[in-house]
């Protein structure tokens, strides 16, 4: 692997071999520097000395036949070790109990003194993108920076719609990516639709991008910074704060906030997709808000819809590494240290019931191809587990334990299932995805 995608993946920042451009070195170590000085303050902080290593994806395990047993918590079990056996109860009390255990243990808590956001329309377009005419809107969302003037910040979305739409359009909102500040860019293409983009428009949707960086960094430097250090006045976290995880999900519901008010946006049709860590943020953002419709979910692994507790790929101490540990709360590295994952009071099959009732697609790419890292089978199981509170609520989850070989859709109930034959991508999922959406849709394709 080139040596500079090397270095972008050990401050937790993927990028292709083939993008990566030279770093600025006294930008890059200055961050790297100060990611490692928040870390140790927040091991201090924990009373921690030192945490387990992860394994490098050379040495995780990948054999099935080596996975220690593990028990899984009970999303349908009160705290108290009581049954759940009403919707009632999981509305009013099992599921507020699951979100305040993933607030304080791993995701973090969103502090109640989150500035406001204001959405500005700073540009439409009129283009015609291929063959599709196309209306385009680039957004700021500027945040009220009056309790610390010293940081400014705006949320970047652009939305882009069919300008032959008649009525009010579903949208999927689309986490995308920005080369970070330490970069140099390569030379700029032209505008082009990806071909995930031409299936959209070919059903007369919308799709959105999201800047998850432009409003939250995407390393441990940045706790101070961005929305996280913003509301905190760049101060560092408590261990129950919030991480960039939650952060990138608060961008998404205030995006969503935006949609509510466009209107050529149906509000009620919104999709979230994500692939990687973007994967993991757009899962947690639709657990945590109920106005997103459907979920798209491609390759999220550890941290994401993997169970934690499986012993296959990477592991809790990888994601507690000073690579990755800013994407959750401190807490979440206790876990790696005095505590282990069979400690924690959830795990990700919890995450995937809090989206219950609602659809959610949940691709991989073979793991022949992208390889064993982000176990395919562990978040399988985790759907698979899942099942009792889709049941519980009305609905049908995977609707069976058995998991399909590569290439082959589950999609009977209201979580859908692929492993698609290519590597760490969400392309060739989509046809598939947005074949589901459409049936919570209601659109047809275009003729």
């Amino acid at each position: 692997m080139h040596r500079c995608a090397l270095l972008f993946i050990g401050l937790g920042i993927a990028i292709r071999p083939a993008l990566a451009q030279r770093p600025d070195s006294a930008m890059w170590l200055a961050l790297r520097r100060a990611t490692q000085e928040d870390y140790q303050r927040m091991l201090r902080r924990l009373g921690i000395d030192s945490l387990r290593a992860g394994p490098s994806p050379a040495e995780a395990n990948t054999d099935e036949s080596k996975v220690p047993p593990y028990t899984l918590p009970d999303p349908l079990r009160f705290a108290d070790g009581s049954l759940v056996t009403t919707a009632q109860q999981w509305w009013e009390k099992r599921r507020p109990e699951i979100l305040e255990d993933f607030d304080r243990e791993v995701y973090g808590r969103i502090p109640p003194n989150v500035p406001p956001v204001q959405w500005e329309v700073v540009q439409v377009l009129r283009e015609k993108r291929d063959t599709f005419p196309v209306v385009i809107k680039k957004l700021k969302g500027r945040v009220d920076n009056t309790r610390c003037p010293s940081l400014q910040l705006s949320l970047e979305l652009t939305l882009s719609l069919p300008t032959t739409a008649q009525a009010p359009v579903p949208v999927i909102l689309h986490f995308g990516f920005a080369w970070p500040p330490w970069m140099q860019r390569p030379a700029a293409e032209k505008a082009t639709l990806t071909e995930w983009q031409r299936l959209i428009l070919m059903r007369g949707w919308g799709f959105a991008e999201l800047i998850p960086t432009s409003y939250q960094p995407d390393y441990g430097a940045g706790l101070t910074e961005g929305i996280i250090g913003l509301t905190s006045c760049g101060q560092s976290r408590k261990p129950d704060d919030w991480g960039a995880l939650r952060a990138w999900a608060w961008g998404a519901s205030r995006a969503m906030d935006y949609f509510e008010t466009d209107p050529d946006v149906d509000a009620t049709r919104i999709a979230i997709e994500g692939l990687s860590r973007y994967g993991k943020a757009a899962l947690v953002a639709m657990a945590y808000d109920q106005r997103f419709a459907i979920g798209f979910i491609g390759s999220s692994g550890a941290g994401g819809a993997k169970l934690l507790r499986r012993r296959f790929g990477e592991q809790i101490e990888n994601l507690a590494s000073a690579a990755e540990y800013h994407w959750f709360a401190g807490n979440f590295l206790k876990y790696a240290g005095p505590l282990t994952p069979n400690d924690l009071p959830v795990d990700a099959h919890m995450l995937i019931a809090l989206v219950a009732p609602r659809p959610i697609f949940i691709g991989t790419g073979s793991p022949e191809v992208e390889g064993h890292w982000v176990d395919a089978r562990g978040m399988f199981l985790a759907a698979v587990h899942a099942e009792a509170v889709y049941r519980l609520l009305g609905k049908t989850g995977l609707g069976t334990d058995v998991m399909p070989p590569v290439g082959i859709l589950l999609d009977q109930g209201e979580i859908a299932f692929r492993m698609h034959e290519d590597g760490h991508t969400n392309d060739p999922n989509w046809p598939y995805f947005l074949e589901f959406a459409s049936r919570y849709f209601q659109h047809k394709p275009a003729r």
